[in-house]
């Protein structure tokens, strides 16, 4: 119980959190509200059903659960309503920080639903990661942009890395709050140095 406690809490913020990274990737996009609230909605709740579906958890917490698609929807309603107020922020900043945070959310709350589902321990952390970047892969098709987990970027890198901390610290038998704070730190650390330092993998060449 207190291990589904911390993946609702997780799961909730992380819809929070994504829903309002959606909004504002709608909002630059030049949508209108029912677009933002789509995009909101679509972000937020789509690797968690991603995830709740491959582990034959239907229907999915997303659809079965009032509090995901009413505080997803709410939150797009929100971030458009702000709209203006937004604008003289630089795009990227919140957008980055609120992407990293809304990825180290899901990628721990995917890796620990996971495991007390008896999944193998890399399973759970592959897992972890498809939870955490399913919501913005579909985000960028909404939006018309070539996904950030198939550029060279350290994006679906650092989701696994969180989620293998927790597969972990699972195996290690240590305590679930200590060890999920720590996978969310990994991962959010990880993807903001990434930003901020460039860092990214290797990536291929176009034939000339």
């Amino acid at each position: 119980m207190r291990m589904d406690r911390i993946v609702l809490a997780g799961d909730l913020a992380g819809t929070m959190v994504f829903a309002a990274e959606g909004a504002m990737a709608a909002i630059g996009r030049g949508l209108d509200v029912f677009g933002v609230v789509v995009v909101a909605c679509v972000v937020a709740l789509g690797g968690g059903i991603i995830r709740d579906v491959l582990i034959g958890d239907t229907p999915p917490s997303a659809v079965r659960d009032w509090r995901y698609p009413a505080l997803a929807c709410l939150t797009g309603l929100a971030l458009f309503a702000a709209r203006h107020v937004l604008r003289p922020v630089p795009a990227w900043y919140p957008l980055a920080v609120l992407d990293a945070a809304g990825l180290s959310l899901f990628a721990v709350t995917g890796a620990e639903k996971a495991l007390s589902r008896g999944l193998v321990p890399l399973g759970a952390a592959l897992l972890g990661m498809v939870t955490a970047i399913g919501g913005g892969v579909m985000r960028d098709i909404l939006v018309n942009r070539v996904p950030m987990v198939l550029v060279s970027d350290i994006y679906a890198t650092a989701a696994l890395a969180g989620a293998l901390v927790v597969v972990a610290g699972h195996r290690l038998a240590l305590p679930g709050r200590p060890v999920a704070c720590a996978g969310a730190a990994t991962c959010f650390g990880l993807r903001l140095l990434a930003l901020h330092y460039g860092w990214h993998l290797p990536g291929a060449t176009p034939p000339s």
